[in-house]
């Protein structure tokens, strides 16, 4: 049993509970998680702020031990990182005070994409043959789930046969397969494959109904990173491009897919974007708003459905025995989606952060 000095009672919240905001309550934390006895906590008056699940962001590569902490400033207490070293990562799991850590290690790239100039042979598949020891590798070394980058066809990304032969590697393995798809080419190679998530979403050009009902009847998901797509469409000098991206999203939102909130945030040299960790989550979320998604909606693809696809069954939401990571924000998120902005306080399992 936790001490009662261990313990601290948020008076006069009003709690975000994926649907909608409670009247005036309490909510315990109880060392690490959410509890329910109050006797002896110390008692904090919130004085009718909103509580928040912490934030998820489900696109981040992660630069150095410096990262979890940028995030968690901004309400960010766990990302899901695309593609980082393992040596780098492998301390960033499992941490409290700070933002938690999942990852994908090594990224799987193709021989001529654009993403084999910056990740080297180590990454690259070649052949169908290569799955079996690429996905064993990144087992071994701790991945939490596996990424593999897609072109469309002609532009230098893994073959069909090979893309497939990850996706069935993986499996076999029971890690989740996530799928950089950023054309519409590379979408439907990435549904072919049989990829569990797919991450970015095309602009200019809109995703075909064929390949959108194949998602929805296959139950893929989709991190659509719009942050990181507004920012490229401006630096290719073709911003005009971008409102196609929040079409596909609004067509993607409108077959029922689930739809999870993800930056692409990084802060790597020789890439043209370099989305800001933790700042970057919250105008993904207006973005995604923008998009159709109601704040309600927008507000469960960065806490409780990252948490349900990914299998992160210790959060997402504010429920007894689940991990304390809260947000405490001033203003109404379900009126004004910009509300997520104005942080009071964070706490990351229990640990309140200095702000």
């Amino acid at each position: 049993m936790t001490s009662s000095s261990n313990r601290t009672a948020l008076d006069n919240v009003r709690v975000f509970d994926g649907r909608t905001l409670s009247e005036r309550t309490t909510v315990v934390i109880d060392g690490a998680v959410i509890g329910t006895d109050d006797d002896g906590a110390q008692r904090i008056d919130a004085g009718g702020a909103i509580l928040l699940p912490g934030f998820i962001d489900c696109h981040v590569h992660v630069n150095d031990a410096e990262t979890p902490a940028k995030l968690a400033a901004f309400g960010v207490t766990t990302a899901l990182d695309m593609a980082c070293p393992p040596d780098t990562v492998a301390p960033l799991r499992n941490t409290v005070g700070t933002c938690d850590i999942r990852s994908a290690g090594m990224a799987i790239v193709g021989p001529d994409g654009m993403h084999s100039k910056f990740l080297g042979e180590e990454a690259i598949i070649r052949s169908a043959d290569r799955a079996e020891p690429m996905v064993a590798q990144r087992h071994s070394t701790g991945s939490d789930y596996i990424k593999l980058v897609l072109e469309a066809p002609g532009d230098g990304g893994p073959d069909p046969a090979s893309a497939k032969a990850v996706v069935a590697e993986a499996h076999a393995r029971n890690l989740r397969v996530v799928a950089h798809a950023a054309t519409v080419g590379a979408y439907t190679l990435a549904v072919d494959a049989g990829v569990d998530f797919i991450t970015h979403i095309p602009t200019g050009n809109p995703l075909p109904p064929a390949d959108i009902a194949r998602i929805a009847a296959e139950s893929r998901v989709v991190i659509p990173t719009l942050t990181m797509m507004e920012a490229m469409t401006a630096f290719r000098g073709v911003p005009e491009a971008f409102p196609a991206a929040l079409d596909n999203v609004r067509a993607l939102h409108t077959a029922g897919i689930p739809l999870l909130a993800g930056t692409d945030a990084n802060a790597s040299t020789g890439v043209p974007i370099n989305p800001r960790f933790g700042e970057s989550l919250h105008h993904e979320l207006e973005l995604l708003v923008r998009s159709g998604l109601s704040t309600t909606e927008a507000l469960n693809a960065a806490t409780s459905l990252p948490a349900h696809h990914f299998a992160l069954t210790d959060r997402g939401s504010i429920t007894p025995g689940l991990r304390a990571d809260l947000v405490l924000i001033e203003g109404d998120p379900l009126a004004d989606i910009t509300a997520t902005r104005s942080i009071r306080q964070v706490w990351s399992a229990g640990v309140a952060l200095e702000r």
